[in-house]
């Protein structure tokens, strides 16, 4: 059979994360599960890669250089509606995660993800009724960062105006967006 042929019938995947050790593990082991893989290491660099050859598939990072990758889901949903996005992010927060699905992601998963992980999600069109309801309220820091979050998003990133917002000291307000999320 003819390699080009080949390379058609796979599903087209766009990795875009700035951690190039991660989307290397990665773009190996979803070519291992037959798809045809590209990758990138910005925004920037995958609205490229979307606009030569519009991805079936994304694996988006929320938090990179330059552009975010909410910003960069919003695109791809222009280039190609049918494309399935899935985000990543090891600063998950609630709202990220809903302004993720409301600029057209499928899902939104939490570093670390495999790639059994992340193709289930691509897949996954229906919530699930089952999934574990928290037996306590998030913790005082979670909220806060929650809130942060939240804040920042509605200044669209802005630090400054964020800090201003929250009455905090920008240095102090960057110093805890460094921090990963506390944990709920």
């Amino acid at each position: 059979m003819d390699t080009e042929e080949t390379a058609l019938e796979r599903p087209s995947l766009l990795i875009v994360d700035d951690d190039e050790v991660f989307a290397s593990v990665l773009a190996q082991a979803f070519r291992r599960r037959g798809y045809a893989v590209r990758v990138a290491h910005d925004a920037e660099a995958g609205i490229a890669c979307a606009r030569e050859e519009s991805p079936e598939y994304a694996v988006v990072d929320l938090r990179m250089p330059g552009p975010s990758g909410l910003e960069l889901v919003r695109i791809l949903k222009e280039l190609d509606e049918n494309t399935r996005i899935v985000m990543l992010t090891g600063y998950a927060s609630i709202a990220t995660a809903v302004e993720a699905i409301k600029l057209g992601a499928v899902h939104y998963l939490a570093k670390p993800a495999d790639a059994d992980e992340i193709q289930s999600a691509f897949h996954r069109d229906e919530g699930d009724t089952g999934i574990d309801v928290p037996e306590r309220p998030l913790s005082v820091n979670r909220l806060e960062w929650e809130h942060i979050q939240k804040v920042l998003q509605e200044c669209d990133g802005n630090v400054s105006e964020t800090a201003r917002r929250l009455n905090m000291h920008r240095r102090t307000l960057q110093r805890k967006l460094q921090k990963r999320p506390v944990r709920s």
